[in-house]
């Protein structure tokens, strides 16, 4: 059974221009959508169309237009209450340049709810003696009255259940998991899916150069800097390079560095890519595949999801009919 969370959902409102953003200027639409987002109903969305079990938890009312989006996707969901969703926009050229104006989110709640909600979730599936292995995960931005360390804390919690945990995060959560995994071991997770600038963000250096030095073949920097990341306790650590490709650290069964290059494709819309190359892994992950594997699946994922509109996510039917080759670092 795969849980994923997201603290701070969203109505993703995409909007298609013909031709370049036009700042300052008046831009008339082709087409838009609506879709219920938040990196964790991502995730669900795709594994649900995997066909893994999946529940996604997330904290909104069970009515209202984000309930009628989510429900549209059918997805199995959770629902815990909670104040207003946000409405995310993108704004996606004719030539696939996207620009993103993401709102801050709900500010009324400090996460407790919701920490009780995943807790339930857990035990229930535990209690349910549903083979495993079960994975949590944690993914998106907080909303502002979530404290910096929600997923550090979250992540101790899913460990003493017995739950594996992978998160997706950024900035001051980022930073917070980080500083208190190296306290706590219980806190670190068991796979971390920063992209290049994100890893940046984490042991310094410079994210714009290592993804250009990986799509010329240098994998030296990203992988010194994954695997400082391991050092600190993290189980692996999947780096997303772009049109590169993915690394991925790990000190599993296939310990070491892996690299799968990103196959050639055209670019419609980035937006959900990060999102699908972590559903991709973690599909891997409960089919109990090798570490060159799940990267792989990773990155087809990934790679698959930019060819697509908006914020259209891949089913197995939008995969290539040959997987990506990870290779060893």
């Amino acid at each position: 059974m795969i849980i994923t969370v997201t603290p701070n959902p969203s109505i993703d409102r995409t909007q298609r221009l013909p031709g370049p953003l036009d700042v300052g200027g008046v831009n008339r639409v082709v087409s838009g959508t609506d879709q219920a987002g938040g990196k964790g109903v991502n995730v669900a969305t795709v594994v649900h169309h995997a066909g893994e079990d999946v529940v996604a938890v997330v904290p909104a009312e069970s009515h209202g237009d984000f309930a009628d989006l989510v429900r549209a996707g059918d997805v199995p969901v959770r629902f815990v209450g909670g104040g207003a969703v946000r409405v995310n926009l993108t704004l996606t050229d004719g030539e696939g340049v996207t620009t993103k104006i993401n709102s801050p989110g709900d500010a009324s709640s400090d996460g407790r709810s919701l920490t009780d909600a995943v807790a339930q979730t857990m035990s229930e599936v535990t209690a349910q003696g549903v083979s495993g292995p079960h994975w949590l995960v944690l993914a998106g931005s907080l909303p502002p009255g979530f404290p910096d360390d929600w997923y550090a804390r979250m992540t101790a919690t899913a460990h003493e259940q017995g739950f594996r945990v992978a998160v997706d995060t950024s900035d001051a959560a980022l930073a917070a998991l980080v500083d208190l995994s190296d306290r706590n071991p219980a806190a670190a997770p068991d796979l971390i899916k920063p992209n290049s600038h994100e890893l940046a963000q984490i042991v310094g250096g410079d994210g714009d150069a290592m993804e250009d030095a990986a799509a010329g073949g240098d994998l030296s920097a990203v992988t010194d800097a994954a695997s400082s990341l391991l050092d600190r306790g993290f189980g692996a650590a999947l780096i997303s390079l772009g049109a590169a490709g993915a690394l991925l650290v790990t000190r599993d069964g296939d310990s070491g560095a892996w690299f799968c290059p990103s196959p050639k494709v055209s670019a419609v819309s980035t937006v959900g890519a990060g999102d699908s190359t972590l559903a991709g892994y973690v599909i891997g992950a409960a089919r109990e595949q090798d570490a060159p594997a799940r990267l792989a699946l990773a990155v087809a994922h990934g790679s698959t999801a930019v060819t697509l509109p908006g914020t259209t996510l891949p089913t197995p039917d939008d995969l290539p009919s040959d997987l990506p080759e990870s290779r060893r670092v």
